[in-house]
């Protein structure tokens, strides 16, 4: 029998139901991901108690009526909420999303049975062990993502696990089986009944998954249901000596090449969607003049519509603006840069050039070990709490007028003056310098 560590309040859960005579198991992800050998970040139960029965097991505890019309409950035992639903059968599912009706049934498989894939689809009980009806636990060994039985029914019945099947195959970096992708690709149009919010939290794990280049790829024509803007580049050639993959294959692979934060992945999805649309020929090849505003518009439009929160919009968005600049590795230039933006807004420009080159070709990868310079000069202006904005200059208006500067117009381009001069490395941001240039600006030496 397969060894499960659960957590006390979990047992005590399963105990409490055990011992009024109803079957009980952890249920789902939790049960995935242990056999996966990871600790689950939560713990769901599956029991035959009805959800009156419920409330009578758990009457020593907080019980919450979180969700009586599907037959859950929350309890709260050592301080943590625990979600039991009793097993159930869903009635149809008219709305492509909720089923109208739920009937309850005494049957773990039947309520099994319901669920969207075979990994998700195992339930497991200190008593009786492992309830894998569907094959998941072999599933998990081929690393595949199978729907339980019929895939155009699961799909059918919520278009949102089309975009779930995506996300597991990313972030578990699983293959999906051939009838599961096949139905996906026949019902992707069913994408259009779910919310945009919905979309966007599930695009947003399927990008920083281990495997987001191959889904990409893989299946860029389901992305184009809620993203058609993508669709011209799928395919779309880049005919000049610095890369070796059309616009949308760089994409992914630029995706891929980056560090797993949302922020950073979004902004190299969106980084070259204006490629098409900026694209030229010349004498001189093929050029992109002026993509990476058109990718920030585009970005722009795009988030806005998956509803992403604004905080998220403006960082990607900008980011993208800025990907294309050129970011010389020398302190001047740097400084002048992070001072424009900030040392923090740098450092994460410089992970999109990063992973941005690394899906180039590879001639282009000397650049890398100018990205490293950078980031010793990003590392030395911070370590030296470098001046960087007018809040930071050594002197302040209050200093100038103390030596006999007017207050007003002066004072104000005064200290711009001194800013810039620091910015650019021609004077110190020390006190006493300052003052002797501000003096010598104003005339009062």
């Amino acid at each position: 029998m397969l060894y499960f560590t659960l957590p006390g309040n979990i047992r005590q859960a399963l105990s409490i139901l055990e011992a009024k005579g109803f079957e009980s198991y952890a249920v789902g992800g939790s049960v995935r991901d242990m056999l996966m050998g990871k600790t689950p970040s939560d713990y769901d139960i599956a029991s035959s108690a009805r959800p009156h029965e419920l409330a009578l097991c758990f009457s020593d505890f907080r019980v919450i009526e979180t969700g009586l019309r599907h037959g859950t409950v929350t309890v709260v035992i050592g301080g943590e909420n625990i979600e039991i639903t009793t097993f159930r059968v869903d009635g149809e599912y008219a709305d492509n999303r909720h089923p109208e009706t739920v009937s309850f049934t005494e049957s773990v498989t039947l309520d099994l049975s319901r669920r969207d894939f075979t990994v998700n689809a195992m339930a497991y009980s200190p008593e009786k062990g492992l309830v894998d009806p569907f094959g998941g636990q072999r599933h998990l060994a081929e690393k595949k993502i199978v729907c339980v039985g019929d895939p155009d029914k699961r799909f059918g019945e919520d278009g949102l696990r089309i975009l779930r099947a995506l996300r597991f195959a990313s972030v578990l970096g699983f293959e999906i089986g051939e009838k599961t992708a096949e139905s996906i690709r026949a019902n992707k149009s069913l994408l259009k009944n779910i919310s945009a919010e919905r979309i966007y939290s599930e695009f947003c794990k399927l990008l920083c998954g281990e495997n987001a280049c191959e889904v990409l790829l893989g299946f860029a024509d389901v992305l184009c249901e809620f993203i058609p803007e993508l669709a011209c580049m799928i395919g779309f050639e880049q005919k000049n000596p610095y890369h070796c993959y059309d616009v949308f294959t760089h994409t992914a692979k630029a995706v891929q090449s980056s560090k797993s934060e949302k922020t950073l992945r979004l902004a190299l999805f969106f980084h070259d969607f204006g490629k098409p649309a900026a694209c030229i020929y010349t004498d001189t090849g093929q050029h992109f003049y002026g993509h990476a505003r058109i990718s920030a518009g585009l970005c722009e439009r795009v988030l806005r519509r998956l509803k992403a929160d604004n905080k998220t919009l403006r960082a990607v968005t900008e980011l993208v603006s800025f990907h294309d600049e050129k970011l010389k590795p020398d302190e001047k230039s740097i400084r002048k840069f992070a001072a424009k933006t900030s040392i923090e807004f740098t450092r994460q420009l410089l992970n999109v050039k990063r992973a941005d080159t690394l899906a180039h070709d590879p001639k282009c990868f000397y650049r890398l070990k100018d990205f490293d310079q950078i980031g010793v000069l990003l590392n030395k202006l911070e370590a030296e709490d470098a001046c960087l904005t007018l809040r930071d200059l050594a002197v302040n208006g209050r200093d100038l007028m103390d030596m006999g500067m007017e207050q007003g117009e002066a004072v104000g381009k005064t200290l711009d003056t001194l800013y810039r001069m620091v910015v650019d490395g021609e004077i110190e941001n020390e006190r006493g310098k300052l003052l002797e240039e501000a003096r010598r600006i104003s005339g009062n030496v």
